[in-house]
């Protein structure tokens, strides 16, 4: 691994990681060996392939992970990618809960990502959902027809935020919640923010 390859802004964070820094570093150890570059994006390393996306390593309480941004489009000969939630569209996980799984794998992921590589190379894209295609809920149409302003302020938003709100308003089991989580963002969406801006 050459130092050329590595940001000092990866090194400052797998030196100030309290989990999973040795599996960090091997994960980097792995991904730099397929010539990806090294960036430092949305406070992970991020490695890409001539400023396109190709994964990116990070980590939770239970594991640290890969996650391939095109994930949905690789093969997955070994059954090990996983879709974090069912709203995630493209990317994919593969996950590790220790130092042993990540050597063990070491092959098998390199293979994955000279895959997600060639995937790129080849510039397929995953086909998204369109946000026009998630279920609009009631209690948020109920409240387009009581404010005007609202439709056209939620039309407004890119259409990330539209799926966001949409999302986070479908998921609540109970309408009183839905209601209530839809009042809650009203004055947000009017002034054309995002659920997490």
């Amino acid at each position: 691994m050459s130092n050329s390859t590595m940001n000092p802004k990866v090194d400052e964070f797998i030196g100030k990681s309290n989990k999973w820094k040795k599996e960090y570093e091997q994960l980097r150890s792995i991904v730099l060996d397929c010539g990806l570059t090294e960036e430092f994006k949305w406070m992970h390393p991020c490695y890409t392939l001539e400023n396109k996306n190709i994964l990116l390593i990070h980590g939770f309480k239970e594991y640290c992970a890969v996650l391939f941004h095109k994930g949905a489009l690789l093969k997955d000969t070994q059954g090990i990618l996983i879709q974090q939630t069912e709203n995630v569209q493209a990317a994919r996980q593969i996950r590790f809960t220790n130092m042993e799984e990540i050597i063990e794998m070491d092959a098998i992921l390199k293979k994955y990502i000279k895959e997600a590589i060639e995937v790129e190379q080849a510039g397929l894209e995953v086909n998204l959902k369109k946000h026009t295609e998630f279920i609009i809920p009631d209690e948020l149409q109920h409240k387009f027809e009581e404010i005007g302003d609202l439709k056209s302020a939620f039309e407004a938003l890119t259409p990330g935020r539209q799926r966001a709100y949409i999302l986070y308003f479908s998921e609540a089991k109970q309408s009183k919640t839905r209601t209530a989580r839809v009042e809650k963002y009203t004055k947000k969406i009017l002034d054309g923010k995002g659920l997490k801006d």
